[in-house]
């Protein structure tokens, strides 16, 4: 990790917001030393309640988000916002970074908001997600908002890190809730009818509501709610509801279980990127061998299954490369 990695930890610990800013920044660039930076983080997260924010374009989830935020911090609860953005195709970053209709808890220090762009991820999350919530779980935040970008019904790995899902959509949407039932309205803990005030929301509502007697029994029974985000008419509901939620998750007998398995899949999350990235540095600075392998995958003299398998089937090289590839 370095000096000035465990220095970064230490200040950020101690509450230092531009250690934490710099930390996400390398944790959204994948920097080389990141695996070992969470590491010395590790320790002090799992306490932060984190709630995914989800729905199609222009359901009002930036407007939603800011006033559920504005409701916590009345609280006396500590918000975190990872808000992900569209990619800019020119230089990767966030399309929406600047946030502007958040801008209102920018100068709270109870609130620490960050736009994250997709990166090409087409979950709605791309991967460095799960690190900045943890993060912002050790900084000491009580609440981590994540609002997805908004890609619709494929909009799905952020049930994977979040402790409840809010789906948010309009009454527009009412044509297209038997499309969606497959993707976003089954992982939805909470389903949300924003602009409430708009004609089809009462039917909306209905369909919703007839969908839920079709999902299995659990025992958490999701509500559906409406609100006007703009004006904040029902947000207190819905704040209501995520702690209600929170009490259920933190008594759930099935939480120990539903956690091994989340720490498992992890596992192999970060396992698979690790190697991948040390692979990829070692095969670029390889020996000899390595070098004429990869250049007849490039020209075509042998394809890329038979290249791998050669390298997996010889673990002394591959060892050899993926300790070269962590120096």
């Amino acid at each position: 990790m370095g000096e000035e990695g465990s220095a970064l930890v230490e200040r950020m610990l101690a509450g230092d917001r531009v250690a934490l800013a710099r930390l996400m920044t390398l944790a959204e660039n994948r920097a080389p030393g990141l695996p070992a930076l969470m590491r010395a983080v590790y320790p002090r997260t799992g306490r932060a309640s984190v709630v995914g924010i989800t729905g199609p374009p222009g359901a009002g989830k930036s407007t939603l988000t800011d006033r559920v935020t504005a409701a916590l911090r009345a609280q006396g609860r500590r918000v975190g916002i990872v808000a992900v953005d569209p990619s800019s195709p020119f230089s990767g970053g966030a399309v929406l970074g600047d946030r502007i209709r958040m801008q209102g808890h920018f100068l709270d220090p109870g609130v620490f908001i960050r736009s994250l762009s997709t990166r090409g991820a087409h979950g709605g999350v791309p991967r460095a997600t799960r690190d900045l919530v943890r993060l912002l779980d050790a900084f000491g935040m009580d609440d981590i908002l994540v609002e997805t970008v908004g890609v619709g019904q494929t909009e799905l790995d952020v049930m994977r890190l979040a402790h409840t899902v809010v789906v948010v959509l309009v009454p527009e949407a009412g044509d297209a809730v038997q499309v969606m039932k497959a993707g976003l309205l089954e992982i939805a803990h909470v389903l949300v009818v924003n602009k409430a005030d708009r004609e089809g929301a009462a039917r909306l509502e209905a369909e919703l509501a007839q969908m839920l007697h079709l999902r299995p029994a659990g025992g958490w029974t999701v509500p559906v709610l409406r609100t006007q985000a703009t004006s904040g008419a029902g947000v207190a509901a819905l704040v209501d509801v995520l702690a209600a939620r929170r009490a259920f998750v933190a008594a759930d007998a099935e939480r120990p279980a539903r956690e091994r398995a989340e720490r498992e899949a992890e596992l192999l999350d970060v396992l698979g990127e690790e190697l991948r990235a040390r692979l990829g540095r070692a095969l670029a600075a390889g020996g000899d061998g390595v070098r004429a392998l990869v250049e007849d995958v490039r020209s075509g003299t042998t394809d890329p299954y038979s290249a791998a398998l050669r390298l997996l089937d010889d673990p002394a090289e591959l060892a050899r490369l993926v300790g070269g590839g962590a120096r």
